[in-house]
């Protein structure tokens, strides 16, 4: 009988990216690499660009891909709007106009990503979403720190607005690194590389761990918003006058002034 040689399936290049964490540090890198995470993308609030990318490098080695994002905030503390945008050139300050972030969004070409939609008070709704669904490069379908139906709901809107997906841990929490993630069907070898595959649509898959430790991972994260969402935060911020991000701070030289939210 004739012999015919074994076909193996051939597997595909992927790159695990946890799309959205709050926390870097030995631990966190750790924790990504034990998870089999390629790369992270780290957006600290309250923190300035320069600050961010410095941290991304150091913590970034051939294991693992650190990419520097923002997570701003645009509108009042009472009734923000986050975007999450990668690829920034220069540094955007949180309290600006909507508009004004997307014009200056635009204007660097970064890759803007619509952190967990229509939550709370502190991200876009569904009809802003669809109104602006041309100038958004991806929907959060899956967060860590949500809850199941909130998650539903995410991936129900960008299916009805025909945008790509993604997945993250939101970790403010080591523990919760890993949890979930993007995976892009390509090897994507850097940072930038990671920007163009949020920025050009690439082909990917929203990934999370199950279980009941995934569920509690998720309840104790989602406890972390009471603190996250306290006037505190806001009282810091707005009687020091000179946070990092906030456009009346001398490092922005005014650029800012004319879509601050705060006079």
């Amino acid at each position: 009988m004739p012999r015919y040689p074994v076909l193996r399936p051939v597997s595909r290049p992927r790159t695990r990216v946890d799309a959205h964490v709050k926390v870097l540090d030995e631990r966190v890198v750790a924790r990504a690499k034990d998870r089999g995470i390629d790369a992270l993308v780290y957006a600290p609030h309250f923190t300035r660009l320069p600050t961010i990318r410095e941290r991304a490098t150091r913590y970034s080695d051939d294991e693992l891909t650190v990419v520097p994002a923002r997570e701003v905030f645009t509108g009042d503390w009472g009734n923000r709007r986050h975007l999450l945008a990668l690829g920034l050139s220069e540094p955007v300050p949180d309290y600006i106009t909507f508009e004004g972030a997307m014009a200056e969004f635009d204007r660097q070409d970064a890759a803007v990503l619509v952190p967990h939609p229509a939550f709370a008070s502190i991200s876009l709704t569904r009809p802003e979403i669809r109104a602006h669904a041309a100038r958004l490069d991806a929907v959060e379908t899956y967060n860590t720190k949500l809850l199941p139906h909130q998650n539903a709901r995410a991936q129900r809107i960008a299916s009805e607005e025909a945008l790509p997906g993604f997945g993250s841990s939101y970790a403010h929490l080591v523990s919760t690194v890993g949890e979930a993630w993007t995976a892009f069907d390509a090897e994507l070898d850097d940072a930038d590389a990671v920007v163009d595959a949020f920025r050009e649509g690439r082909p990917r898959t929203v990934v999370h761990r199950g279980g009941l430790g995934h569920r509690l991972q998720g309840l104790v994260e989602f406890a972390h918003i009471g603190y996250e969402n306290t006037w505190v935060k806001a009282d810091r911020l707005f009687l020091s006058g000179d946070e990092p991000t906030l456009p009346s701070n001398v490092a922005y030289e005014g650029r800012f002034d004319d879509v601050s939210v705060y006079r």
